[in-house]
Order: structure tokens, then sequence, then C-alpha cells
């Protein structure tokens, strides 16, 4: 019995003892396999490659499914119509240097400045939203400099004079021909700067926010020229034009047939013809140089007899439009201070009366021809 006992006990011992050595085998093995896969390769050996079969619900599919194109981002608005303040000024000085707004700023992000940042957007190929974004501020700004504070904010400084008090010769009839276009001075050139000259370049400066100094510096040129047209020699020597003047002035040819309202800038008059002949002719004036009247040939597009305006809000009474919201219509002011205001680009009359009559003559679709002669 006591042997059969020690052979169990030898048995059993034996048993552990294998099982222990095959598991520690195990954990080896296990070991060396981890080891090896995860050391890098030694130099000149590539690494093995293993190729798993995908199963079905993880292999691609053949025609892969079609990813949606990300949406066109909204360009982001830098500055657009309402704004108001020292940007706006920035932005409306810089398009002033690239002539599409006058020098002097609002800091109001307006009409005038939606219809200049638009004009610059076409021009150079840009959509003509009339809103300025980062694309349209990053062309303007490499094609103008920064504005100085005093340019933002209209504090202007006088150049140096071209012409003064004093001065004398062509240059000078030049200038006082031009004065006498636009209704700033009167009577006859002289070719001398005299008082009556600094008078009338005082009042003009005046009117445009220039520097008011009574000479005429390269700004207060730079404008004069730009509202008026070369003038002749006759104009220059106070030689009466051949053609006649005024309701003598030559009809352009477009008035010669048909019905026509002759708008005729040179002689400041509204002529309504009909078949080559006038019937009536009314005294007038028009827009300035920041907002000037259209010219070429235009039609009748529509007419209202108590119509007040919805940008300015003022009486345009005996309206007849023909160049969007441009209109040969009744100006009360100009009948209370006649030349000495301007239209905001309309054709202003100051004979009521004879509005009346005109406004019953002309029809939707009458021609206008809006001219120098």
């Amino acid at each position: 019995m006591r042997a059969l006992r020690l052979f169990l006990i030898t048995v059993v011992v034996a048993v552990l003892l294998a099982g222990t050595a095959y598991g520690a085998g195990r954990a080896y093995r296990h070991l060396g396999d981890e080891s090896a896969s995860s050391s890098p390769t030694r130099s000149g050996e590539p690494a093995p490659e293993s190729t798993p079969t995908p199963s079905p619900s993880t292999a691609p599919s053949e025609t892969p499914s079609p990813v949606e194109p990300a949406a066109a981002a909204k360009p982001v608005a830098v500055l657009e119509p309402g704004a108001k303040g020292e940007k706006v000024r920035e932005l409306q000085h810089r398009l002033f240097q690239m002539a599409w707004l006058p020098e002097t700023t609002t800091g109001t992000y307006d009409a005038t400045t939606k219809e200049a940042v638009a004009g610059f957007q076409g021009k150079r190929g840009l959509k003509e939203t009339g809103v300025v974004d980062k694309r349209t501020w990053t062309r303007l700004v490499a094609m103008t400099k920064t504005p100085t504070h005093d340019q933002k904010f209209n504090v202007l400084e006088p150049g140096p004079a071209l012409l003064a008090s004093g001065s004398s010769g062509d240059s000078v009839r030049d200038a006082q021909a031009r004065l006498k276009q636009i209704a700033w001075l009167f009577g006859d050139v002289t070719g001398t700067y005299d008082a009556k000259t600094v008078a009338a370049v005082k009042g003009f400066q005046a009117k445009r926010a220039i520097p008011v100094t009574g000479e005429i510096d390269q700004r207060t040129m730079d404008r004069l020229t730009s509202m008026t047209r070369t003038p002749t020699d006759g104009e220059k020597h106070n030689k009466a034009p051949s053609t006649g003047s005024g309701t003598n002035a030559p009809l352009d040819p477009r008035c010669a047939t048909g019905r026509a309202l002759c708008v005729d800038k040179s002689s400041s008059t509204v002529r309504w013809v009909v078949d080559g002949k006038v019937q009536a002719t009314y005294a007038a004036r028009f827009g300035s140089d920041e907002l000037p009247t259209r010219e070429g040939a235009f039609s009748v597009l529509r007419k209202s007899r108590d119509h007040v305006s919805t940008i300015y809000h003022t009486s345009m009474p005996l309206a007849m439009f023909f160049s969007g919201g441009q209109a040969v219509h009744y100006s009360p002011d100009f009948a209370a201070h006649g030349y000495d205001g301007n239209s905001h680009g309309c054709v202003n009359v100051r004979d009521y009366n004879g509005m009346v009559w005109l406004f019953d003559q002309v029809n939707v679709g009458d021609k206008v021809i809006v001219y120098w002669s």
C-alpha cells in the first residue's frame, strides 16, 4: 500500500511538472513573436508582406459613392451700403483717387458710393454688387495710397497757385471763359486776373468744398476743367459766335426730325421741337460735376405730374423721365435762386406755366437729345 501511494504521488508530480514546462514554452514563443513584429527590420531586409483577405462586410465596393462638393462660401462683406464711419471715409477717398468719387468724403455708404463701387468692380472684371468684399478691397488698396487723416476728414490744404491776382495771358483767358460757361463770371474775358475773377474763383471753390483762396491751384483747375469744355477762340476774345447763342443756338441734327426735347447745355435751354421747328424755349440748369446730366440721345420713358423724389425727398413737378432717375421737370428752387444751385442730374426748368403746357404736349416715346451746341 505504501508503495502504491508513493507511486501515485510520483505520477502526479510528474504530470504537474510537464504541464508547467509546456505553459512556459508557449509563453516564451508568444513573447518572441510580438518582439519580432514590433522591431524594425534590419538594413537590407524587406519587411514581410501580409495580404489579409477582406471579408464580405469590409471589402470595398467596386463603385465608390460620390463625395458631395463643398458649397462655395459666400463672399464676406468688408463694407456695404448703410455703413458709416472712418472706414467708409477711407473707401471714399480711395475711390476718389481712382476718379470714381469727388474728393470730399461723407463717411456714409450711400447710393452714390454703392454706384462708384459697382463701377470700380465692373472695370476690373469683378462682380458688380456695389458691396465691398475682401477681393474688391484688396484690389482697391493695391491701386491706391492710404489716405491721411486730413484727407479722410476733408481738411484740405491749398496747393501752390497756378493763377492768382495779377496773373495775365491766355491761361487766364481760358480760366475766365470756363468760369463764364458755368455762370460764375459775367462780362468780358479780359485776360487779367482781376478782383472779379478772384471773387468768381472763391465762389466756385466754396461751392465745391475746395479751400477758398481765390487763387487757382491744381485742385481748383482740375475741378473747373472737368466741369467745362475747352473754350473757343471767340469765347476767349469776346467774339460773338456766328451761329448765334441762347434761343438762336444751333439745333442738334438729331432734333431736326420728329418730336424732340432738345436740351442744349451750351445755351442752358430746353427747346420743344416738332419736325425741325422750335415750338417753345425754356431756360434750364443741369446737374453738378458730381452728378452730371447725362448727354446723348434718349426718349421719354414715363411722365409724373406730381412727382416726389424717393431718394432726395424733393418735389419734381411735371417730371418727364428720360434716363433712369433723370428727368426734365419744373424746379421751384431754380425759380427762386436761379443758376446759383444745381440739380441732382435732372434738367431743371423754372417757368411753371410753360412746363404745364409742355407736359401736356410731350408724349412717352418722344426724343430727348442732350448735347453741347
